[in-house]
This record gives C-alpha cells, structure tokens and sequence, in this order.
C-alpha cells in the first residue's frame, strides 16, 4: 500500500488480519471482537491522543472489517464511510492567520470581511471559525500574504466535491455526489476515510465450502515485484483457499472485442462515446451527466463482470472475487442493476491481510500461466482500454487511421471530457475515462509507488506471448452469456 502515513495503514491492517483470524478460527463474535480492542490498544498509556479514543477507532475499524458501518447511522449503501472518532484534528476555519502577520494599523482583512470574522487577537489577527464563510476576500486584502487557505487533503482529493462538514467539523461524504473513487481515504492523514471490506464474507464462503475463485485485475502484474507473476499470485490464491484464479485481463480482451462493435457503429453515426470499464468513471457520468451515461457511454460490461458472468456459466453456483487497486469496484459488485457481476471486490492491501491471517506470502514459481493478450493485460494503463478496442477493429479490418480519441486520467480530465460531450464541442470520436492518474495501475490502493509498478510490469509483459484479441476469444463460449449491462445476449457477429 502507498500512502504517506505506513503506520495508519500498517494500523488499520492488523484489525483486518486479526478480524480474518478470528474469521477463520470460527470466532468472530461481539466477546472476540471486544477483545481484540483492548489487544489493540491496550494502556494504560496511549500511543496518540487517550485510550478511550483509540479504542473507539479501533471498534469502528473493526465494523468496517466486518463490511458494516463503522457508526450507529442508519446503514448506508455507500462503500466509503468516515470513522467519526479519527475525524476531529483538521482546522474547522478554511482561513488561517499565519505568523507573517504584522498587526497593521489598516487592518485590510478585518476591513474586507462582510461577516465580522476577523477579529484582533492578542498577536495577531484572528478568524472566528463559526462566522467565517471562507469566500477569501481576507486573504486576498492582506498585503503580507499572511492568510492561508487550509484545504482539508480529503476535500481537495475529491474531484467531484462530496466532502462537506457538519457544525462539529466532522467530514460527512454526500453520497448522492459521491464517486466511490476512494481517492479521499489515502489522503486523509488521520486514517479517518475507510471503506467496508468483504474479508469476512469471503472466508466464510470457502469454509462453507463454496466455490470461491479470485479474479486478479491487469494492475496486479507488477505490484509485487517482478518475481510474482499472474501464476505466482494464482498459486498463492489457490494455497489460500480459493477454487482457482483467473486474470481479469482475459476480460480485457472480452471487453474490447464487444466495445469495438459499438464504437463503429457509433463512429458511423458521428456519436461520442465512453469507455465503460472504470466504474468511478461510470458513477460519475451517472450520478452528474446523466444524460451523457444514456446516450453516449458503451452498454458493454467491464472487464470484471465479463470474467464474473464467464465463471458463472461455466460453474454454476461459484463464488467471484475481484482483487485489485480499485475502491470503486467494491461499489459495482453492489450494483444490482448489473447481473451476474462479481461477488466481493477486495483491494490488494486487504489481499495481503487476508494472506497475513494464514501466515502467508506469495512466492515465485516455474510455471506459466497466460490467458489475456497483452492488449488485454495493458487495460491497466491510461490509453489502454482505446488502445484494444483499436486493435479489435484493425484485427477485423477496418481502417482506424482518422479515429480521433482522448484519452482522460483523473477525475478532472474525465469531468472536463464529459461537459464537452454534453455541450457537443468534443472533437475527439472517443473517450477513455479513468478516474485515477495513470489509470488502474495509480488506483487508491495500489500496492507499490507508480514507478515501482512499471518496472516489474513491463518486464512480466514482456514475457507474454503476442496472441491477437480476437483469435484468443474463440476459445471461450462468449456467444453463451451476455456482455452488456442489461443482461442481454448480443447477436453481432463478434470475430
């Protein structure tokens, strides 16, 4: 996991770990989970602030552990939550004075404020944080430049601005604006933004006996080095306890044989399109350009629930897990809306709590293990879902040489991408959509820094063999479940 605080990550972790523990051992009950609290933290001496708080933070880690609600409230579908008693040492003010100031006789601040904020303190100037309204006309009158804009890293991770505050100072997410990027949960210095985690579900399917098969995403190759490859991970799942372990970029291939269709169609129409592979990139065309979702995104289903409906034809009754570095994909295996689709999603951190509770690590092995083209495997990549939906159509013989497309990387890029399309003054054909900088491989919880990633992976690509997209699929019965939304079987001629 990458983040700029170990010890917050390596903290909320060990719950999860002891929580799968606990899980696995068939003791995960309200007396085990009390005392895994005070194992935590134990006093009579804190490591932070007080015992009591810590405690608090842990009991609520550990029901998100359990995918419940970390608080009280009434249960929310919402998979990024707030831990209410790590949220409470950011500023309240969105202003602050700093030391530059020199007490003028002008008092320009005080003279432009409109609400009676600032008030002269013992030093120097001060800003009631219950009247400031944060329009900043104080600091922009100050002419020492000695007031400063606190943007809480949470709010300013948000690209579509759900972060909001009550009277307290406690972040509260608007769940109707929120993503589920999960882009607030690593910048929040205090740990205090988490997301529920489906550990707990999944051991008890395979205990119950079930058949429970991962699916790794593109971005896994890489992660942990260039030693572990897709069948070093595969081995480690199945020692885990999983049925077995496919590659989600086989889904890559699945996705962009069948997006490729559509994007003809639509180039023929003069009609923009989307992507539909990046589910924050889908909540955000859904819950704020609506429209934009109707007519212009691609109803082809996302690289996970290609794989998903894939194993559920061919093992009736199986249980899919998604394992990569994407929050949001937590938000579309809840997604009823969309049949057949995975099960769980779990994130890689989790992955490597789940394997520390059977005192586990992956390993590297001799054997080969390949299902997806690299053009399936490279989906992790900015430009690398356009990138196979382009050599689709070049493997069917269309000519893609006036294609113009735009390939977006971060939820600035992407909103900016879409109020385009809305206004009609895209030039681009197509867009790509990806909430995360870099793509999938720069997702929230990825496992390693982005730089770290691209080593290994490249040289673990390189090892792939050049099969095309559309040769490989015609060894899978894709004519026999549906790769779109709606559940419906396309009758296009695919190959």
């Amino acid at each position: 996991m990458v983040t700029n605080d170990k010890g917050i990550v390596s903290f909320k972790h060990k719950i999860m770990e002891e929580v799968c523990r606990l899980a696995w051992a068939g003791k995960l009950n309200d007396a085990e989970k009390e005392k895994l609290v005070y194992t935590m933290v134990p006093g009579p001496k804190s490591q932070y602030c007080c015992i009591y708080k810590e405690r608090e933070i842990v009991k609520q880690r550990i029901h998100l552990a359990c995918a419940e609600c970390p608080t009280d409230k009434p249960e929310s579908d919402c998979v990024v939550q707030v831990i209410n008693a790590a949220c409470d040492d950011c500023p309240i003010s969105a202003y602050s004075v700093t030391d530059s100031c020199r007490f003028c006789m002008g008092r320009p601040c005080m003279n432009s404020c409109r609400f009676d904020a600032i008030k002269p303190g013992e030093f120097r100037m001060h800003i009631e944080a219950d009247k400031c309204k944060a329009c900043g006309m104080c600091a922009k009158a100050c002419p020492y430049g000695a007031i400063v804009h606190l943007e809480r890293p949470c709010k300013k991770a948000c690209p579509v601005g759900a972060i909001t505050y009550d009277e307290y100072g406690f972040c509260r997410i608007n769940e109707e604006r929120c993503v589920q990027c999960g882009h607030c949960i690593h910048s929040c210095p205090f740990g205090a933004i988490g997301s529920k985690t489906y550990l707990v579900n999944i051991i008890n399917d395979i205990l119950a006996g079930k058949e429970v098969i991962a699916m790794c995403a593109p971005a896994t190759e890489g992660q942990f080095g260039e030693e572990i490859s897709m069948a070093s991970v595969r081995a480690g799942l199945k020692k885990l306890g999983f049925a077995d372990m496919v590659e989600v970029g086989l889904g890559g291939d699945m996705t962009a044989a069948v997006e490729s269709l559509e994007w003809s169609e639509a180039y023929r129409e003069g009609r923009n399109m989307t992507t539909s592979c990046c589910p924050a990139f889908i909540n955000l065309l859904r819950q704020h350009f609506p429209d934009v979702f109707e007519k212009n995104m691609s109803t082809t289903v996302s690289p996970m629930c290609a794989i998903s409906r894939y194993l559920k034809l061919t093992h009736p009754g199986c249980v899919t897990v998604f394992v990569g570095p994407c929050i949001a994909k937590k938000s579309e295996a809840n997604d009823s809306s969309i049949p057949d689709n995975a099960d769980y999603a779990v994130t890689y951190g989790e992955l490597r709590a789940l394997m520390r509770s059977r005192d586990m690590e992956f390993e590297s092995v001799e054997e080969d293990y390949q299902e997806a083209s690299v053009w399936g495997k490279r989906f992790a990549s900015s430009g690398g879902v356009a990138n196979a939906v382009l050599e689709c159509m070049i493997e069917r013989g269309e000519d893609v040489s006036d294609i113009k497309l735009l390939k977006c990387a971060g939820g600035m890029e992407c909103m900016k991408a879409i109020a385009q399309i809305k206004l009609g003054t895209l030039k681009e054909d197509f867009v790509e959509g990806m909430v995360c900088p870099g793509g999938c491989v720069g997702g929230p919880s990825k496992h390693k820094t982005e730089t770290e990633i691209s080593r290994a992976r490249e040289a673990l690509l390189n090892k792939a063999d050049g099969r095309k997209v559309l040769e490989n699929l015609t060894h899978y019965p894709m004519e026999q479940f549906s790769m779109h939304r709606d559940g419906s079987i396309s009758t296009e001629q695919l190959f």
